[in-house]
């Protein structure tokens, strides 16, 4: 049954708004230089689509919807699960972890068989006063589902004001019954970089958890606190660091590489940039923990090592990101984040998708207790001391 009154009404607004569209199909097209020119069939299609949906759908469907959900598909075309259409709300939420004006939950997240993965909670953070705990996969961020979203999103997404609320969905164990955890933001100052002495050793230990604009001034301050303490060798863990900044890794790289290149980054457009280290560096026998949650900028320190021989590298092979997004805005408060560049070790090494194997491969064996990579860390460093 049609209802002709309603129905007839409609086609004339939607010629108004498939003439809008031609004509901005045609400017693009021209702008363009004609690459569309031999796809016209299919944007022909897509405006096809537009109009029998507007006209025919048995629910109203606003125009806005309609763009968004094409812009989204065209991004996801790209099979690139960095790159992202950020909503106006995703967007904002993202420029406010950039410019640092955020609350936090007080956990370490990484990606682990395409699901957000809980790696740490902080002692006496919100996340970990609502029960949140290690190896906890988290399946929803306010109703949202994020499986298989990027890592770098899914943290804007939980971040947001001091005081405000997010609600996880996570699934613990073997069980696939999510659990909510409703969590209150708060500022987080967990030190990215914290270090001691191996007790009876000559060794110093560092872990850094991620990087960001506090890691290096905190790295240095955990260094000089190690040498005034005598250390010999040095045991660097970045066992399920997910990366963070790449300036941050960097500076933090020119502490324990020679001079020469720490990454090469080579962008879309063929331009090649380097980052370099200088020569004053912490002479001393260094391993470096990995595993299969070292990504990104944590990569980027791991590669910079083991290609300049600066440490040795112990553990299972990294996550394998190598490459970098971009964040371009949109209009009506849009985003979008597009890989743009990939990154290069010193040895001209790309990484991605591909990951850092280890100088000397050991594998985490969680039914045994102890910690075996840093045992073997021990061993080479005091080999090497003696």
């Amino acid at each position: 049954m049609y209802d002709y009154n309603s129905f007839g009404r409609r086609p004339n607004k939607v010629a108004r708004w498939l003439t809008a569209l031609a004509v901005i199909f045609f400017v693009v097209i021209v702008a363009a230089g004609g690459v569309l020119a031999s796809n016209y069939k299919h944007v022909g299609n897509l405006i096809k689509v537009i109009s029998l949906v507007k006209s025919q759908y048995i629910e109203p469907v606003k125009t806005t919807s309609l763009v968004d959900g094409a812009i989204k598909g065209m991004v996801d075309s790209l099979q690139d699960p960095y790159s992202v259409y950020l909503d106006p709300d995703t967007y904002k939420q993202l420029q406010e972890q950039i410019r640092g004006s955020f609350g936090g939950l007080g956990i370490l997240v990484g990606v682990k068989d395409e699901l957000l993965t809980v790696a740490r909670v902080y002692e006496g953070t919100p996340a970990y006063k609502e029960g949140v705990k290690e190896g906890d996969q988290i399946v929803g961020i306010n109703g949202k589902d994020v499986r298989g979203i990027d890592l770098e999103t899914a943290i804007g997404l939980m971040r947001g004001p001091v005081g405000t609320k997010v609600k996880l969905s996570v699934i613990r164990g073997e069980s696939q019954t999510p659990l909510e955890k409703n969590i209150t933001r708060e500022e987080i100052s967990v030190p990215t970089a914290e270090g001691k002495m191996i007790p009876d050793t000559r060794i110093g230990y560092m872990v850094i958890s991620q990087f960001n604009e506090k890691t290096p001034d905190e790295l240095t301050v955990v260094l000089n606190e190690l040498r005034d303490q005598g250390m010999r060798g040095a045991i660097l863990d970045l066992r399920n660091n997910p990366g963070g900044e790449l300036i941050s890794a960097t500076r933090v790289a020119d502490n324990f590489i020679p001079q020469g290149p720490i990454v090469y980054i080579e962008y879309s457009t063929g331009n090649t940039e380097v980052k370099e280290a200088d020569d004053n560096y912490v002479h001393i026998p260094m391993v470096v923990l990995v595993n299969e949650n070292s990504a990104s900028a944590a990569e980027i320190l791991a590669g910079a090592i083991k290609d300049t021989k600066a440490g040795t590298l112990v553990g299972t092979k990294t996550f394998g990101k190598g490459i970098v997004q971009t964040v371009f805005p949109l209009d009506n408060g849009a985003g979008l984040k597009l890989t743009t560049a990939r990154y290069l070790t010193p040895g001209k090494h790309n990484i991605h998708k591909k990951g850092i194997s280890p100088d000397v491969v050991v594998e985490d064996q969680p039914e045994v207790p102890g910690d075996e990579q840093l045992e073997k860390a021990e061993e080479l460093i005091k080999s090497k001391i003696k």
